[in-house]
């Protein structure tokens, strides 16, 4: 393989590590949840890139076509999407609601609260 026929692999493993970072290094609840969203995005083209398949095309038969791609890791990331879109309206709502109850969304100041 070919340093351009990885090239979505790099991708996804970047993407991973700045979701994965994102969430693990900040306090602000709105910034773990793009670095989530980032993580899930990385999810979606690995699975994508594993779904081609070289010379494949659409599994339409068809005389003169021997190699089809599958479709069903298109098929799930499509509801993955939605999945995704859906759980990142619910963690904004909540987010939206601890800045109702706490004035902030940074976890130390939340915590400091707490302790009081």
């Amino acid at each position: 393989m070919t340093t351009l026929g990885v090239f979505n692999y790099w991708v996804a493993v970047v993407l991973t590590m700045i979701g994965l970072y994102l969430v693990m290094a900040s306090d602000n609840l709105v910034k773990k949840l793009v670095g989530l969203n980032i993580f899930q995005t990385a999810v979606f083209l690995i699975y994508i890139t594993i779904g081609k398949v070289e010379g494949g095309t659409a599994p339409i038969l068809k005389e003169g076509f021997d190699v089809y791609s599958n479709p069903l890791p298109h098929v799930l990331i499509l509801t993955a999407i939605v999945v995704a879109v859906a759980t990142t309206s619910v963690g904004l709502a909540l987010v939206t609601r601890i800045k109702e109850e706490y004035g902030s969304v940074e976890e130390a100041e939340m915590r400091k609260q707490d302790e009081e």
